[in-house]
């Protein structure tokens, strides 16, 4: 059986465990709030354009400026967008990421030259020595915004056009609640079109002012840019949630422990008086004899 002091010790270790924990979940809940926040205010942005894009799609051909972006080729060369967090403590938010990654390394992309752009040192270290790393941009994610999420996204589209990849997939996790965390694979490019056949007419029928032409130009590098920036958002209000569930089960564990280290600390002391009793009464009756 442990001795007090070393259940003492144990107690204040644990003590000290729970108001860091506690501390980080108060943290992540405050952070959640702001990222939370800004990810629900871009998704109607988000899908709006989505939609847009969906809707035109159908016109993009060859003397519309924008087909290069469709253009589906065979898939030899693949770079997949890893977005995971800096930092550790949220629960399996990063190791889903990874598993996800390594699945598609193992299945889908099987015999494929894969590179990985990385945003989130974790994901960098647990890939690098796995899979080649095109580009890290770790430092994104501290300060993640639309300017600079959007260097990353031209970065993408010179290097789809140019054909130095066939494919780019963002891999990241959807935030859904404080709780839930979804994981996506979405193709970013070739982009992908709506179906329409000669019995089903499209849902919105549109006059472009200046020209079909421009409009398409501009409309699908901007999609781009927003799906990129939506995913980080995404994957940021993602990570805070999974921190603050994990960092609130932390902190139940820790009370839980701390409450069966301080009834066997009650035990352990309750039979040390009781055997220096039975000692002092021992001693007194033998001094009587």
């Amino acid at each position: 059986m442990a001795t007090l002091k070393e259940i003492r010790n144990r107690i204040a270790s644990v003590n000290s465990t729970m108001q860091i924990t506690s501390a980080m979940m108060m943290v992540s809940s405050s952070k959640l709030k702001r990222a939370q926040d800004a990810i629900l205010k871009l998704r109607p942005y988000s899908e709006k354009m989505q939609e847009l894009l969906s809707n035109v799609s159908p016109f993009l051909d060859s003397d519309s400026g924008g087909a290069e972006y469709a253009k589906k080729r065979e898939i030899k060369k693949v770079l997949l967008v890893v977005i995971t967090s800096n930092k550790g403590l949220a629960g399996a938010f990063n190791s889903t990421v990874v598993k996800a990654i390594k699945n598609l390394l193992e299945n889908e992309y099987k015999n494929k030259h894969v590179d990985i752009l990385t945003i989130g040192k974790n994901g960098y270290e647990n890939l690098k020595k796995l899979v080649s790393v095109y580009k890290d941009c770790s430092s994104l994610w501290d300060a993640p915004s639309y300017e600079n999420t959007s260097k990353i996204s031209e970065d993408l589209v010179k290097k789809f056009l140019d054909g130095d990849y066939d494919k780019i997939d963002l891999v990241y996790n959807r935030f859904k609640n404080a709780v839930v965390q979804l994981l996506q694979v979405e193709q970013f490019l070739p982009i992908e079109l709506s179906k329409h056949d000669n019995n089903t007419s499209l849902v919105s029928d549109y006059i472009y002012e200046p020209s079909k032409e421009d409009i398409i130009t501009h409309l699908i590098p901007i999609s781009l840019k927003t799906q990129l920036f939506k995913a980080i958002l995404d994957s940021n209000a993602a990570e805070h949630g999974a921190r603050m569930s994990a960092m609130q089960a932390a902190t139940d564990n820790a009370k839980a422990l701390k409450n069966q280290l301080s009834i066997s600390y009650n035990k352990a002391r309750q039979a040390s008086i009781t055997n220096e009793l039975i000692e002092i009464v021992s001693g007194a009756q033998a001094l009587e004899n």
